[in-house]
């Protein structure tokens, strides 16, 4: 007699419910793979130099964990409204206003559990079943699949050197179909390091807008800039949505905190869905990141700014020493898309196989092309200089003895 706790038959233990079809559209991360192998290297003793993963060597600044320590002892832990805690909505205008010279109402910010979230918020509040979204190839893999996710279609446009890996207003005209429903940017750009011109992004704003569709900005390398001032999307209409980060520049990436600015009319449907997906980001981290506004802070995360600029400043030349070439000198993140057909080493233009050689044979973790689309992945590979300068110095070295430079 069966009863409660009674033993399966063994085809029932042995049954599984069918996946989601939508599984099928998630590519493997390459990025987390070629980590889990590194992480297998350095348990047998090897000493590894990473330069794969995009996280900040840096941690939050003493001022921000004092601010999370007296929001614990305050007890300001419980959860918060969908879109964020007014103080820190009204800091992050305030620093709209400060830096890019912007006037964003603070009704306009949303604040999420990571650009992740924002990310997925924006797609479920624009992308229908269906619906094209226009990206550049290369681009972040997540980006596709959170379209991918929301039964939305990814279409990724081939973007080369000539437009430093970014997609032009001329490639909105040539790829806009009946199914296309909007753009999904990156300035600057995770793999390549690369920014839109102003002019450029203005173009592409009103192109979008000339077809009655969206355009959202991925901006969360945009506190990290090194030639000229960097331009917010939000410069060129209201309409725009942006997505932006407390990971990359403010350094807090495990604290998955993040903020999105929405048109005045969708803040409604942004609050809707964050209700019901999130109830909120973080009460501890948005209260820690009040201080990250602070005079004292900002002088900190600036300072930090100028030293990813020197290392990219010794790291792109050094590169093109030893035998890899670096087409576009990125101007923001902290990352480098080189070429590696020229590499000399018999992996040459197979970035999968070099990578793995690279770290088999070197000790130094990097990234094929394979994780950012189909432009030539074989061809590039990507390099974050997110790890201190001294380290750079020894992977160069590293390089040059394995490339016979």
């Amino acid at each position: 007699m069966g009863g409660v706790g009674a033993a399966l038959p063994h085809e029932a233990r042995l049954a599984s419910p069918k996946l989601a079809s939508r599984i099928d559209a998630i590519a493997p991360f390459y990025v987390m793979e070629l980590a889990k192998e590194a992480a297998l290297l350095e348990r047998t003793g090897r000493r590894i130099i990473h330069m794969g993963i995009g996280e900040p060597d840096f941690t939050a600044p003493e001022p921000v964990i004092a601010a999370a320590t007296e929001a614990l002892r305050r007890g300001v832990t419980q959860y918060t409204g969908a879109l964020g805690i007014t103080a820190l909505r009204e800091a992050i205008a305030a620093h709209y206003a400060s830096v890019y010279g912007l006037s964003i109402d603070p009704a306009r910010i949303v604040v999420t559990a990571g650009a992740s979230a924002a990310l997925l918020l924006a797609c479920a509040a624009l992308v229908d079943r269906d619906d094209e979204v226009l990206m550049p190839d290369p681009s972040y893999p997540c980006n596709r699949h959170f379209v991918a996710a929301t039964e939305g279609k990814p279409v990724l446009v081939p973007s080369g050197p000539h437009a430093r890996f970014q997609l032009t207003a001329d490639d909105i005209s040539r790829h806009w179909g009946p199914r296309t429903r909007g753009v999904l940017l990156a300035s600057p750009s995770n793999p390549t390091g690369t920014s839109i011109a102003p002019a450029e992004l203005e173009r592409i704003v009103k192109a979008v807008r000339a077809r009655g569709g969206f355009t959202i900005v991925d901006e969360i390398y945009q506190g990290l800039w090194y030639d000229a001032r960097p331009v917010s999307a939000l410069s060129f209409g209201d309409d725009v949505v942006t997505v932006n980060s407390f990971s990359k520049y403010f350094n807090m990436t495990g604290w998955r905190l993040g903020w999105l600015v929405v048109p005045p009319a969708m803040i409604g449907a942004f609050e809707k869905l964050a209700q019901n997906l999130f109830i909120c980001a973080s009460a501890l981290a948005q209260h820690a990141a009040l201080a990250c506004f602070e005079p004292e802070t900002i002088e900190i995360y600036e300072a930090r700014r100028l030293e990813f600029k020197r290392r990219r400043d010794y790291l792109v030349p050094a590169l093109r020493q030893i035998g890899l070439s670096v087409p576009v000198m990125p101007d923001g993140a902290f990352y480098v898309y080189a070429d590696c057909r020229g590499a000399p080493h018999p992996a040459a233009g197979d970035s999968a196989a070099l990578t793995k050689a690279i770290l088999h044979d070197a000790g130094v973790a990097l990234v094929p092309g394979l994780d950012f689309g189909s432009y030539a992945p074989r061809n590039h590979i990507r390099i974050s200089y997110a790890t201190a300068y001294p380290l750079l110095e020894e992977a160069v070295a590293r390089l040059g003895r394995l490339f016979g430079r």
